[in-house]
């Protein structure tokens, strides 16, 4: 990636794009078969982007119906493994070669500041893609010990149509965990991207055309959750759906699967996040920032962020200090200002509701240590609440906002407890200089993710997904994102010289 442009410079490439708008079927642009669009707006202006594709059950018949005779006919699937291999890795440098205008595209679209498109969603994309791509030809199959008289072949099918359905925090990457393992492994797709965020999957998909992806396979249908999420997860002819959101939704996609085919169902779903700061927790500043950044990275937006912060008494006062210092460094405004660490939250909705988070604290009695007022009506300043305890509203609700919420214990056991007195279990975090009660934290925390001394969710290499009502039915990332876009077979050949009905006496 090359270096950041200005403000003005982002600002002059936003003025001249022209976006696709359109639903991607069958390999061309098509407009809802009613006709009906809806507007995609910029967060962080309420100015219109463009109008796109209302799409409904009669799209999603029909892309599903492009997408089943993509798989059947393999098209795709067939292809050797090195050849989709060689399709995904054009593609990656396609959108390196059209990087700055996806990320800017992502930032009016989302209101994400372009310093974290530019650095961090865009990269991403190309490394989680290229990752599964350079998978596709080295995933062994196995063969079980079954003795001298059969051979036993345990191999791996592509599942077949996946309706992959996305949040808005992440548009572009949660595209990419999709679509990089799915493709991989040799599925046809129907993507269903948030309403609020459609554009950049629409352009993606115009480059998987242009790296060489046959017709049908990759299908973009825009719209909303009633109109085209709901029918492709009832949908009698989609083999699973892949689905990142909030747990309420991912609930409904269950029972989509229950009273329709019982579709495999892939869950990733919200988070309450415990950061815990033991008392011997070492360089107080690090751990400061490392607060910082899981809190408030991606304004909050983030299912993963350590939204409960869970100190040790004898060092909160000093810690929140430094969080303090360092959280004032974040600036909050224009997404396209690179010098901006937060722009505006997703829509007035949301808004709304991050915002009526902020007077529960203030009503309930909580200090408010930094920030706790909003901007122009869509931005949130970073905000951090004390004396909060682990039953209040504020350490048990997700308010996918930038909103810390600091929790005193007084020992390691009353941490552990605090971090587990949730229904989520996505990630967490403990920082302690002693790696005993590092590991026993690590194994005590019912999460899918726990760092050491660091906020993170690891990286492609390693799975990512969650305990309780975090998660369901598999993880993202890591080849074992490759397992769940397949289905397992067993080839069973005899070769006993006696057997010749077929009979296992």
């Amino acid at each position: 990636m090359s270096d950041l442009l200005t403000h003005e410079e982002y600002r002059a490439i936003a003025a001249d794009l022209n976006p696709p708008s359109m639903s991607f079927v069958d390999g061309s642009f098509r407009p809802a078969q009613s006709g009906k669009t809806l507007p995609t707006v910029n967060p962080a202006t309420g100015e219109t982007i463009a109008e796109i594709a209302a799409c409904g059950a009669g799209d999603v018949d029909f892309a599903v119906q492009k997408a089943r005779e993509a798989f059947d006919d393999g098209r795709w699937r067939c292809l050797h493994p090195a050849a989709r291999k060689e399709v995904l890795i054009k593609l990656c440098r396609l959108i390196q070669r059209n990087s700055r205008e996806l990320a800017v595209l992502e930032s009016l679209d989302s209101g994400k500041p372009i310093l974290d498109c530019e650095t961090i969603d865009i990269p991403e994309l190309i490394h989680v893609i290229k990752w599964h791509a350079e998978a596709s030809d080295k995933i062994y199959d196995q063969t079980a010990p079954v003795g001298p008289d059969a051979v036993a072949m345990v191999v791996r099918e592509p599942i077949g149509v996946v309706a992959a359905v996305l949040p808005w925090n992440f548009p572009l990457l949660m595209l990419g965990w999709k679509i990089g393992p799915a493709l991989a492994a040799g599925c046809s797709m129907v993507v269903k991207p948030a309403e609020q965020t459609s554009l950049t999957a629409l352009r993606i998909a115009e480059l998987a055309m242009d790296a060489g992806l046959p017709r049908g396979v990759l299908n973009i249908l825009t719209g909303t959750g009633a109109e085209v999420g709901e029918p492709l997860g009832r949908h009698r002819d989609v083999d699973m759906v892949t689905f990142t959101g909030s747990t309420a939704t991912g609930r409904r996609f269950l029972h989509y699967a229950a009273d329709s085919n019982l579709k495999k169902v892939v869950l990733e779903c919200g988070g309450k996040n415990p950061c815990i700061v033991l008392d011997d927790a070492e360089n107080l500043d690090r751990v400061a920032a490392q607060v910082v950044q899981a809190a408030f990275w991606n304004m909050g937006e983030n299912c993963s962020a350590g939204s409960r912060l869970i100190v040790h008494e004898k060092i909160k006062d000093a810690l929140l200090e430094r969080i303090q210092a360092n959280a004032r460094g974040w600036r909050t405004g224009d997404p396209l200002d690179p010098a901006n660490h937060l722009g505006a939250l997703i829509d007035k909705g949301h808004f709304a509701k991050v915002s009526g988070y902020l007077q529960q604290g203030k009503d309930a009695g909580h200090k408010v240590v930094l920030g706790g007022e909003t901007l122009d009506g869509i931005f949130v300043q970073p905000t951090i609440f004390d004396g909060v305890r682990s039953s209040d509203t504020l350490a048990q609700e997700e308010i996918f906002g930038p909103v810390l919420s600091v929790i005193t214990v007084g020992s390691y056991d009353e941490a552990v407890a605090v971090a587990n007195d949730s229904e989520y279990g996505l990630a967490a975090s403990v920082f302690t200089a002693n790696g005993k009660k590092a590991l026993r934290a690590a194994q005590a925390v019912r999460a899918g993710t726990v760092t050491v001394n660091c906020f993170g969710e690891g990286d492609i290499t390693t799975p990512f997904g969650g305990y309780k009502q975090s998660g369901f039915g598999g993880r993202d990332n890591s080849i074992h994102a490759h397992d769940q876009y397949t289905e397992l077979k067993t080839i069973w050949i005899d070769l006993g010289d006696d057997a010749v009905d077929g009979s296992i006496d």
